[in-house]
């Protein structure tokens, strides 16, 4: 079976362009495109689609909408995948479409669509549950940090890591816990380690894991 997915984006000849390179593959099939936020959650819900792909912005207001409907299908459609497309590498769109989880969600930059192989290889990533961050993205974040030449995760244990990967699944505390067989006051210790070997010690809890996922989805990436 195809993967079904619905385009949201404001200019018709994105919209299109996005929708050619889509098709060309053969797998995915596009089942609806629409051009603001009510327009989406309505075709969601008449089409139930695998992927949502979504510009960042776009009508009523033109500021979050693509955010706004990744955190509103979470909820509505929860099996639904979701890929941002940005012009800009601003971290704090992808901080907001991670802050549920990161399973599902990708964020790219509207360039990728030049390259075909880079935005359906996105679109069959989230369908079955992964992420993917745009490198601008990462090396943007990484260079905050100031890590840009270095993995963030270099400093951390085995079993930091292992918390880690946990975490950027969308698992709270005591998932992590009973995934890895320790006790959520460990998961609470190593969590807490983890964040204070990344810089992340002084931000909100909310913050702060969304952050460490991003880095955890940058290790072994070259943002150069």
């Amino acid at each position: 079976m195809p993967l079904r997915v619905v385009i949201a984006e404001d200019s018709l000849l994105v919209r299109e362009g996005v929708t050619a390179v889509l098709r060309q593959p053969g797998d995915i099939e596009v089942v609806a495109g629409c051009g603001s936020l009510p327009e989406l959650l309505a075709a969601v819900d008449e089409h139930g689609p695998d992927v949502v792909v979504t510009d960042v912005r776009m009508p009523p207001t033109s500021t979050d909408e693509g955010i706004r409907a990744a955190t509103e299908l979470r909820r509505t459609h929860p099996g639904t995948g979701v890929v941002v497309l940005s012009q800009y590498a601003e971290t704090g769109y992808a901080t907001a479409l991670l802050a549920g989880g990161s399973a599902s969600r990708a964020y790219l930059l509207k360039e990728r669509v030049s390259n075909p192989g880079q935005l359906v290889a996105a679109v069959r990533e989230v369908a079955h549950g992964g992420s993917v961050i745009d490198p601008a993205v990462v090396e943007v974040l990484v260079s905050a940090n100031g890590r840009a030449r270095v993995s963030p995760l270099a400093e951390l244990t085995s079993r930091e890591r292992d918390v880690l990967a946990e975490i950027a699944q969308g698992k709270s505390n005591s998932g992590v816990a009973a995934a890895l067989y320790l006790s959520e006051r460990a998961v609470e210790k190593h969590i807490n380690a983890l964040f204070a070997k990344l810089g992340l010690a002084s931000e909100p809890d909310t913050n702060r894991r969304v952050k460490a996922v991003l880095m955890h989805l940058a290790d072994g990436v070259d943002p150069a």
